[in-house]
């Protein structure tokens, strides 16, 4: 893992394509601005950990559903 500071109007480069620039820091907070291809899919990883549970519990309820259909 990198770690890297940064300041306010600072970016980071990752590959030639994605920008990620610090927009405005707060008390324990950093507002960020990324600049990607639309092709390139973002998401905060929280939400995309709460989405991945989600699939998770529909998943075990539709085998469920397929087990008592097959009594």
């Amino acid at each position: 893992m990198l770690v890297i500071s940064r300041k306010k109007g600072e970016s980071i480069l990752i590959g030639e394509n994605i920008e990620i620039t610090v927009v405005k820091t707060d008390d324990g907070g950093v507002k960020l601005a990324i600049d990607a291809p639309k092709d390139i899919t973002i998401l905060r990883k929280e939400l995309y950990r709460a989405v991945e549970e989600e699939n998770k519990k529909a998943a075990v309820l539709s085998a469920d559903i397929l087990k008592s259909i097959k009594k």
